[in-house]
């Protein structure tokens, strides 16, 4: 099978078809030609752009570890906006959707400023590029309904296994949320928890947005990554290059290390997984590159782009972006959002 440009390919169909004024609506049993999809677009200004939607929601939460279910009733708005370069949200951190099952300390509440408006915003580039090296930003994006993706956790345990959950502990080991079952982190059926500020926000598989969306076992647009591209969940196309292919569900390109890093708490206390430093990558054994991410089509990007997965395994959502990040997308690196250590690295 013959490989050609897609920016040629396009030209030549597009002459052949006005010449012949036939065979360009499919079938007939000549070979055919293979797309080689660009590794990016020009501009994702054409996705969700703008993307809007206000109103309230109610959600049955345990609010502060109540026995008792809660009903809270809160308002929410988000807005994708597009001008220039830049692709901007402002949001007040509400999920559109309802949630069950959260376990929260702190009860959610709106994120706003003290006028009432709209406390949360980011700004993302519309044309993103890949960078030669990976960064770590503390927030792997946000979600196309307005929701902060921070996968990492500030929890910490030390070589003993003294642990702190709410962060700020002396332990070098990095807790995670999903993975480990040890600990329980409150997180809802959208495997989501919320921060002491009543900031709710995603460490996993957007479950209940996904559900909004109601697209079914299709590639799924959730969400833009700090540098821009975009976040798809959980399904993608097998043949990355054709769309024409079946849907999958993708899987991540990480594992439990065979042995625990030197200095580790006991794995009789804390299965492996529980800690950040407990996986490391193989590139092609699932999916995905180091960053959860690879490059092909997708419904909104038909040219191909470089794209962002969630999966349903560790690291659920990406732990570093390899595109260049511009923009007011959240605080620097640094933060619980790190990505693991690189392959062989010990703790």
């Amino acid at each position: 099978m013959r490989s050609v440009p897609y920016a040629l390919l396009v030209s030549v169909t597009s002459v052949l078809c006005t010449a012949l004024l036939t065979g360009c609506g499919g079938g007939g049993d000549s070979e055919p030609l293979t797309v080689s999809a660009p590794a990016q677009t020009k501009t994702t200004a054409t996705a969700l752009c703008p993307y809007s939607e206000s109103g309230t929601q109610s959600m049955a939460t345990r609010g502060t570890n109540a026995t008792a279910p809660t009903v809270l009733t809160l308002p929410f708005t988000y807005s994708w906006s597009c001008s220039g370069t830049s692709r901007t949200l402002v949001s007040n951190g509400v999920p559109n959707h309802p949630f069950t099952g959260g376990a929260f300390a702190t009860a959610i509440s709106a994120q706003v400023t003290s006028t009432g408006a709209p406390a949360i915003s980011a700004t993302y580039t519309l044309t993103p590029s890949l960078a030669t090296t990976t960064a770590s930003p503390q927030f792997a994006g946000y979600s196309i309904n307005g929701l902060k993706m921070e996968p990492g956790t500030a929890g910490t345990c030390t070589d003993t296994g003294i642990c702190n959950e709410a962060g700020g502990g002396a332990g070098v080991w990095r807790m995670e949320a999903l993975s480990a079952n040890k600990w329980d982190f409150g997180v809802d059926s959208n495997h989501s928890h919320v921060q002491p500020t009543g900031e709710y926000h995603i460490h996993g598989m957007p479950e209940n947005l996904m559900a909004k969306l109601a697209k079914g076992q299709a590639m799924t647009l959730v969400g833009w990554a700090a540098d821009g591209f975009p976040i798809y969940a959980r399904y993608g196309f097998t043949d990355a290059n054709n769309s024409k292919s079946a849907i999958k569900v993708l899987t991540g390109s990480w594992r439990t290390k065979a042995n625990p890093d030197a200095g580790r708490p006991p794995i009789n206390l804390y299965a492996m997984g529980s800690f950040r430093q407990d996986w490391e990558y193989i590139a092609g054994s699932g999916d995905l590159d180091e960053c959860n991410g690879r490059t092909g089509v997708t419904p909104e990007f038909p040219a191909g782009i470089y794209y962002y997965a969630i999966t349903d395994t560790y690291p659920f959502i990406h732990r570093c972006v390899k595109g260049v990040v511009t923009g007011s997308g959240g605080p620097p690196a640094g933060g619980p959002g790190l990505p693991p250590p690189p392959p062989g690295a010990g703790g």
